[in-house]
């Protein structure tokens, strides 16, 4: 059989990290099969959190992460529409509901959810649990046509019978059996003609041929429900995969209601796609060996729905700070230049050579927002005190940086092949001369090129990217400073 799976989110806002996980998981398990086919289907029958855009936001999601659809509202296919508004519009919720109520599967309800909410709050402040048994199901059908027939609102209710178990299989959490009595009844079909999300994903799975469910864990409760749905129409029942929660602490899910961040908010950040991807693949599945950088491509042949982790994992930006340096880092260069250029002119807007700022970058920058704040002393010096020049792991001091700038300046004037080649040489074997070690000529020299005493070059490659000119004339501010002092 091909694996069909599907990711199925509700336009309600930006991308979070616990969906993306969920998109990537059943891509991973379509993908496994070379036949497999991955879906996207647009749940919008929550027609009060609907925002503007956030459709669009999804297809650019997928789309930077490499989630390729194979089906789709913007891709089509032979199980469309894959929207579930327009689904709707097909009359076909309404028709699998009606066939339940005719079955005894489902009844028609006329009591108002206010009323079953104050019931259920009653229990809870005596501590009792809460199940709604429907009295609606007692009526008879005269009653029923003759309420209709009166204008009162009605939706379309599971009918449950409380005897005996139900039982399902899921991939993470093994077998998990229910008393049926602990199950409520659930709405299928509100009194606006929509669907209710626990119904219309049983019924969209089913017609769209969906082998393999991938979701939260959140779910888990209510699968036994979806279960009885597929029982009652005699359907084949999917294979189950439910993921544990991405976690902000050890007691607090990871949620975009809550302001966490989501796949958007890290990519303006400056974290790429790519590493975003790869780092929540590693939220609640190990892998088998002992790596931690995977492309999407080596993620497929890993992955393994049997190592899943059934806890939550801690969402922890370190750790994905880290990565994303590393995917900058194996970055090649021509991709790298063209990626931090606009950070880079953000800050910078002399004529500097932008090859030579890429590679004293490459091998220190995380985050690419970092850029403009770690580059603010190219284009102009900032003010610094002589403190800087005291560094204890260098030994150095005001007193040995006036006397190794002195020398240093001496040198560069005579430079005239001013490469970093030529300046490399050229200062090594000047500290040797002097009897210095190289940090005690080259700390200082840094100081004096950029006000700081962390940079991401050192002082050899900043003297090359500020040519002969710019960096003599900051060397003099330098001594100025120290002569003063």
């Amino acid at each position: 059989m091909t694996i069909r799976t599907r990711f199925a989110p509700s336009p309600t806002g930006y991308m979070h990290i616990g969906n993306l996980r969920t998109a990537l998981y059943a891509y991973l398990v379509a993908k496994k099969d070379p036949a497999g086919v991955f879906i996207l289907r647009i749940e919008d029958t929550d027609q009060g959190r609907l925002i503007q855009g956030a459709t669009d936001i999804i297809y650019d999601t997928l789309k930077e992460c490499g989630l390729k659809h194979d089906e789709g509202p913007d891709v089509g296919g032979e199980y469309g529409p894959y929207i579930q508004s327009e689904r709707m519009k097909l009359g076909l919720y309404k028709e699998y509901a009606m066939k339940l109520v005719d079955s005894g599967h489902a009844h028609i309800c006329f009591c108002k959810e206010e009323d079953i909410e104050a019931q259920k709050e009653v229990a809870e402040a005596k501590g009792e649990s809460f199940i709604y048994r429907d009295p609606c199901k007692k009526l008879s059908k005269e009653e029923i046509q003759k309420r209709i027939a009166a204008g009162e609102e009605y939706v379309i209710r599971q009918t449950i019978d409380p005897n005996g178990k139900t039982s399902f299989d899921d991939e993470v959490y093994g077998t998990i059996s229910v008393d049926n009595e602990t199950l409520d009844e659930m709405i299928l079909l509100k009194s606006d003609g929509y669907p209710t999300y626990n119904f219309a994903n049983v019924i969209d799975d089913h017609l769209m041929g969906i082998t393999d469910v991938v979701r939260g864990n959140e779910y888990l409760s209510s699968t036994p429900k979806y279960n009885l749905i597929y029982q009652a129409f005699g359907w084949n029942i999917p294979r189950y995969i439910h993921c544990p929660p991405v976690m902000k602490d050890e007691t607090h899910k990871l949620s975009k209601r809550n302001g966490d961040a989501s796949f958007n908010d890290l990519v303006l950040k400056g974290y790429l796609p790519e590493a975003i991807l790869n780092y929540i693949a590693l939220l609640g599945w190990s892998p088998s060996e002992e790596r931690e950088i995977y492309s999407l491509p080596e993620l497929i042949e890993a992955f393994d729905v049997k190592r899943i982790n059934t806890s939550g994992a801690i969402f922890d930006i370190e750790k994905l700070h880290w990565m994303n340096g590393v995917y900058l880092r194996q970055m090649d260069m021509d991709r790298y230049l063209e990626l931090i250029t606009p950070f880079v002119k953000t800050s910078v807007h002399k004529d500097y050579d932008l090859h030579k700022i890429a590679h004293i970058l490459k091998e220190r920058v995380s985050l690419l927002n970092d850029i403009p704040e770690m580059l603010d002393f190219l284009d102009e010096l900032p003010p610094y005190t002589i403190d800087l020049f005291t560094n204890k792991k260098m030994k150095t001091s005001p007193e040995l940086a006036k006397k190794s700038l002195i020398e240093a300046k001496k040198y560069l004037e005579t430079v005239s092949d001013w490469q970093s080649e030529t300046l490399h040489d050229g200062l090594l074997n000047l500290a040797k001369e002097l009897e210095i070690k190289n940090g005690q000529l080259l700390f200082p020299l840094r100081v004096a090129l950029s006000g700081k005493s962390f940079t991401p070059g050192g002082a050899i490659e900043l003297a090359d990217i500020f040519g002969k000119e710019e960096s003599l004339r900051r060397l003099d501010i330098a001594l100025d400073k120290l002569n003063e002092a």
